[in-house]
């Protein structure tokens, strides 16, 4: 049995009116997850790859911690459990048919072994549904394929996991294939890469209902890019330094952590910690795996990359913020650890939506 269809919604990106959901609120530790809110569904199959199902997921589990209403549901065809690619057995919260009608956001989870699903016309019929009937629909990995067979996106552009893009082109070739991509709109469709890339969806659909500084914060939470830059990091390098035992090297890790902008020369900490530039050399590598000089730059590097997204303060401004002194120190160091200028970074992970590898809707009749 298949869920009614529905008529496509107009608004892909708006946020659905309250929506009851289908079971009761099961206890999941200290996640909040609300009654009602955003629907959003993911699909279940058999040889389905977990982490397309449990990244997404996480995402948006994350979000409620800060403001978003998403309720997560996951369906198979029959209700039952299925098991993933990886031999774990994964619960399903409904069948297909139990689900409410209104659903924000369905997830359609790849199978590295993408041919049985396309081959199921049970799960063909009842995507087919599903996907008319929710305001948004969003493949991870190889979940483009189950989509494709839908017929749902064809005359569309869509991305896939760059060893299954030539495939995809060549069974479903009315679909314009994005290898490079990590994940692509057009309309209401959204599909991404490979695996983790789900994650990198999920973000872009939270900024999209919640906005740029709540998606920045699930990223942190979830110690992944807000947008990937092949280099950037996120997280903070004062909690990636090793926990010093000494008290005199974890103050001056704070010290400088908190106060990029200061004096913080080999001789300057030398002196606060009352010992020679030597000793401090040798104590401070051993306690934190690298050297002084290259703490103070790896955070004044953050320091900048934070006030680039967040604020539109020239890079003069930024650089002196920062602790660079002037733009020419801290555009080396960008282009030395980053690969990028401080303007270019600026312009391509403020948001999710600046990034090089996220595609704006575009016409399919074009």
């Amino acid at each position: 049995m298949s869920p009614t269809r529905h008529a496509p919604h107009s608004n892909p990106s708006a946020m659905p009116e309250p929506i009851p959901r289908a079971d009761e609120n099961r206890s999941n530790g200290s996640c909040t997850r609300p009654r009602t809110g955003h629907l959003v569904t993911v699909l279940l199959y058999d040889g389905v790859q977990l982490l397309d199902v449990a990244g997404p997921v996480d995402a948006f589990a994350a979000a409620n911690e800060h403001g978003g209403s998403y309720v997560v549901t996951t369906a198979s065809l029959t209700g039952e459990a299925v098991h993933t690619c990886s031999g774990v057995l994964l619960g399903a919260d409904c069948a297909v048919a139990d689900l409410p009608q209104d659903i924000g956001t369905l997830i359609v989870p790849g199978a590295p072994d993408w041919r049985p699903a396309i081959l199921d016309r049970s799960l063909r019929q009842s995507l087919t549904e599903l996907a008319l009937g929710a305001r948004r629909t969003a493949a991870v990995c190889a979940g483009a394929f189950p989509l494709a067979a839908t017929g749902l996106l064809n005359g569309r552009k869509a991305a896939t996991h760059w060893e299954l893009a030539q495939s995809l082109a060549h069974r479903f070739p009315k679909i314009r294939v994005d290898a490079d991509s990590i994940f692509v709109r057009d309309g209401n469709f959204y599909t991404s890469a490979g695996v983790t890339s789900g994650i990198d969806l999920a973000l872009a659909l939270i900024e999209e209902d919640l906005g740029a500084d709540t998606a920045r914060e699930v990223a942190r939470h979830l110690v992944v890019f807000l947008a990937r830059p092949g280099g950037q990091s996120q997280f903070s390098v004062r909690s990636r330094a090793r926990h010093p035992r000494t008290p005199t090297v974890r103050r001056l890790l704070d010290r400088v952590t908190e106060n990029p902008a200061g004096d913080h020369t080999l001789e300057s900490l030398a002196r606060r910690a009352g010992i020679s530039p030597r000793h401090l050399t040798r104590l401070f590598r051993a306690e934190t795996g690298t050297s002084p000089a290259r703490f103070v730059e790896q955070v004044r590097l953050e320091a900048a990359c934070n006030l680039l997204v967040s604020g539109t303060d020239s890079l003069d401004t930024v650089a002196r913020h920062a602790g660079f002194g002037s733009p020419e120190t801290m555009r080396r160091v960008f282009q030395r650890e980053l690969g990028v200028t401080p303007g270019a970074y600026r312009d391509r992970f403020s948001t999710t939506s600046a990034s090089p590898h996220h595609n704006h809707p575009t016409n399919s009749t074009a």
